[in-house]
């Protein structure tokens, strides 16, 4: 007996045969054990099984019978996904057919005519049993929405296709969903749930061509361990069409990474290096597709092993801080203003090590916040420093991550850091991204706000990169805006450039907020912005980011210019506070 809610209910079995006789002996011998149901010939069967596909526990078939035979009912199910799963016993007088009937899906046969009464039944018991083990077994194996593998089942049978099958060429495919939480935010979770019950029957009609497995786990995530392909990108626009047609009105990108057969790897490593292929190609909707290669291989160890030596770096101080000045370019000459507070890591082993090498590292894996700290700490001792040495402060701006806006204690640490080293909060300028704005802005503005209300200095960095729209600039709380290189660097020879270096002065101009151009390198380059009106200047034309010491040059220089003109500094951004 099977239990189906609360209520008890004898397990339905289907008879087909052509002879009244026969369904009669059959029925005779099931009924205290079984309810029966009966069909006379194959159409009749497959019409019965589809009216009864969830019901019905087993069919017992024969063979040679009118219309349809035993043998095209087997061929039918066989290859129906519906009803595959219901066994069948077939029932037959000649002892050639039983193989045959085997061969095509027959679970068992019983041999005509009935004699054994009491084998009947415990075949029929047996098989049935059987095949609600094999069924319990795949409704824990697979995802009931995509009916793809889990995951724990997917590694063990991708574990056996390699061990068993060392011929076959498997690659490790990972396929993700950009930003699907998103999706199920905007559209709905059911949306979201066709969206991948469409990804999985895409990759289920992809393994009925070839030699494979998938899974389906952590939501949005795909693995499919396959037969070497020739090109992925078939595969993945296969795929995205697919999910094109779902609806015209939802954007939804999908990005994929490979790690190409390789003898003696495990799935499990080969599924670890398609993620991080996977994974390095987050946001890249142009090509959403890669191959891990070697070069990707020795990042990733690069990487782990600056991650394992970060704490002993800060401890030891292999960071350092260089400093890049900052002119106010709308005197003549142009004036050291203020400075930003650059890191670099002096590695042991590695020699110097650039931020770019780094900072997007430990930002993935919430350790920028102590490099940060860290960088605060050292401006601050250097403003404190060179004030005592030269009689004036030098504003220095300083990088705020998007982790530390959201750190709780940002302004308390702030706060004290300041008013420990008698500073005044606009000495230390603090630049966040212009990305960092669009994520959770809520609670960004809050922070940014609570900071200008201290008197703190907020430069928007990286402006133009991008992220923001104009008609979000009202919004955004900030004092200076830092014109991303990216602008600057073809202005002398691209007109299109250069109209939108001036388009983004002109809207500083109206916001009422000083502009710095970052990236300059040539005289030619430093004219056209100051005669758009650009306040600062910052690059390769004035100065490299340099130690402390070499910085101190440029200043006395400056010190020296002042004095050869007889003037005297005075207060504010953009010159020397006395």
């Amino acid at each position: 007996m099977i239990q189906s809610g609360s209520i008890l209910r004898r397990r339905l079995v289907l008879v087909v045969d052509d002879y009244e006789i026969n369904r009669e002996i059959l029925g005779v011998i099931l009924e205290d054990d079984y309810d029966v149901i009966y069909a006379t010939d194959g159409k009749e069967a497959l019409e019965s099984m589809r009216a009864n596909v969830d019901a019905l526990s087993i069919v017992l078939l024969d063979l040679i019978m009118p219309i349809m035979t035993g043998f095209e009912v087997l061929e039918t199910v066989r290859n129906d996904e519906q009803l595959k799963h219901i066994p069948i016993i077939v029932l037959t007088a000649e002892r050639s057919a039983e193989l045959q009937a085997l061969q095509m899906g027959a679970a068992d046969f019983i041999a005509k005519p009935f004699d054994m009464h009491e084998v009947i039944l415990a075949r029929v018991g047996r098989i049935i049993e059987l095949s609600e083990g094999r069924q319990l077994i795949s409704a824990a194996e697979t995802d009931r929405l995509t009916m793809l593998y889990n995951r724990n089942f997917f590694f063990e049978y991708a574990n056996r296709l390699a061990q068993y099958h060392p011929e076959l060429h498997m690659d490790a495919v990972v396929l993700n969903i950009e930003q699907f939480h998103s999706v199920n935010d905007l559209s709905g979770r059911d949306f979201g749930d066709k969206v991948l019950k469409a990804i999985g029957d895409e990759i289920r009609a992809f393994l009925a061509t070839t030699e494979g497995i998938a899974s389906r786990f952590d939501a949005d995530h795909f693995d499919i361990y396959c037969v070497e392909q020739e090109d992925y990108r078939v595969l993945l626009n296969r795929i995205q069409d697919k999910v094109n047609k779902l609806s015209p009105n939802v954007s939804i990108h999908l990005r994929m990474g490979v790690q190409p057969w390789r003898e003696g790897f495990e799935p499990v490593y080969m599924f670890d290096r398609a993620r991080t292929a996977c994974n390095s190609v987050r946001g890249n909707f142009q090509n959403p597709l890669m191959v891990y290669d070697e070069s990707m291989h020795r990042r990733e160890q690069l990487n782990q092993r600056l991650l394992n030596d970060l704490r002993p770096a800060l401890e030891r101080r292999q960071f350092r801080v260089f400093y890049q000045p900052k002119y106010d370019v709308q005197c003549d000459p142009p004036r050291l203003s203020s400075a930003e507070a650059l890191v670099r890591w002096q590695h042991p082993e590695l020699g110097l090590i650039l931020p770019g090498d780094f900072v997007p590292l430990f930002e993935g894996n919430g350790l920028i916040g102590v490099v940060d700290s860290f960088v605060w700490q050292q401006a601050v001792r250097q403003i404190v420093a060179w004030r005592e040495k030269y009689g004036f402060t030098l504003p220095v701006s300083v990088n705020l991550s998007r982790s530390d806006v959201f750190d709780a204690t940002l302004i308390d640490r702030l706060r004290h850091l300041v008013d420990d080293n008698g500073l005044s909060y606009d000495d230390i300028m603090l630049e966040v991204t212009e990305s960092a704005y669009v994520d959770n802005a809520s609670l960004m503005l809050d922070t940014i706000n609570d900071l200008r209300d201290l008197g703190f200095k907020i430069e928007m960095d990286d402006f133009g990169s991008g992220y923001s729209s104009l008609n979000m600039l009202s919004d955004m709380p900030f004092d200076v805006l830092k014109m991303d290189m990216r602008f600057v660097k073809n202005i002398e020879k691209n007109e299109v450039d250069l109209r939108l270096v001036k388009l983004i002065l002109d809207i500083a101009r109206y916001l009422e907020v000083m502009v710095v151009a970052e990236g300059v390198e040539t005289q030619g380059q430093l004219e056209l912005l100051r005669e758009g009106g650009c306040d600062l200047i910052q690059g390769y034309y004035f100065s490299c980011p340099v130690p402390p010491d070499e910085f101190e040059a440029l200043i006395e220089r400056e010190l020296a210019i002042e004095r050869d003109a007889g003037q005297t500094t005075k207060g504010g951004i953009g010159a020397f506070e006395a």
